[in-house]
């Protein structure tokens, strides 16, 4: 039985796993730019980048998003599902964040297909929806998914820091234990945020993901 409850706990690393074949380590999400720009230039500014990221964007869109997915497939409600799948790819603010949520979509849908999944008859999209009918369907708990999630993200923006900054891998796990408190705030109020009240405007972010787009020397995806 100890074996058997743990089963969730090791399916949720599996798809938060930095090794997991869904192309995040290949997008920097507009900290490419940042850095050449200036914006980012040692340990705290970085760190303050993911921190407005983390309490802005997701906390109050993502997350919010995130559970409506998970719910929706848990009752097998396909209209909702798409309504939030359309969602979530409307609310990337650029073409490249657009085509990243798309891409990422795509493998973890080939992902799950090859695991033995049963068909998903919403076709859904985005990578959001993909890990939430993952994570439905190994019976992860809601909050043990958001949690998953949120660190997953944060887990690959330090990587593309350390690469890009640079950082070393000592500040780069400093910054992780830091935040640690963040994604917990995150996760809180994502589970209070209404419908009416999912969205965060992110103006630097979607001006460095534009201008990511056109950058002449690149290391990450556009």
């Amino acid at each position: 039985m100890i074996i058997n409850s743990m089963q969730p706990l090791l399916k949720l690393l599996q798809i938060t796993s930095p090794s997991l074949p869904v192309g995040a380590f290949s997008f920097s999400q507009g900290m490419e730019w940042a850095v050449e720009a200036g914006w980012i230039s040692d340990k705290d500014d970085f760190q303050q980048w993911l921190q407005e990221q983390l309490d802005g964007a997701m906390a109050q869109q993502e997350l919010p998003i995130l559970k409506r997915l998970y719910q929706a497939y848990q009752l097998g409600d396909i209209a909702s599902v798409c309504l939030w799948d359309q969602t979530i790819l409307a609310m990337r603010e650029t073409s490249e964040l657009r085509n990243e949520e798309y891409q990422r979509g795509r493998a973890l849908t080939t992902l799950i297909n090859n695991l033995g999944f049963e068909a998903d008859d919403t076709k859904a999209q985005s990578q959001l929806a993909g890990f939430a009918r993952y994570c439905v369907h190994e019976q992860v708990p809601l909050q043990h998914s958001l949690h998953g999630y949120a660190y997953s993200w944060l887990d690959n923006q330090v990587t593309a820091g350390i690469k890009l900054v640079p950082l070393g891998q000592s500040q780069g796990q400093f910054i992780l234990y830091q935040l640690g408190d963040d994604i917990q705030h995150a996760v809180e109020v994502a589970l209070t945020i209404t419908d009416d009240e999912i969205g965060y405007a992110s103006p630097g972010l979607a001006m460095a993901s534009s201008f990511h787009e056109v950058q002449y020397c690149r290391l990450f995806r556009s």
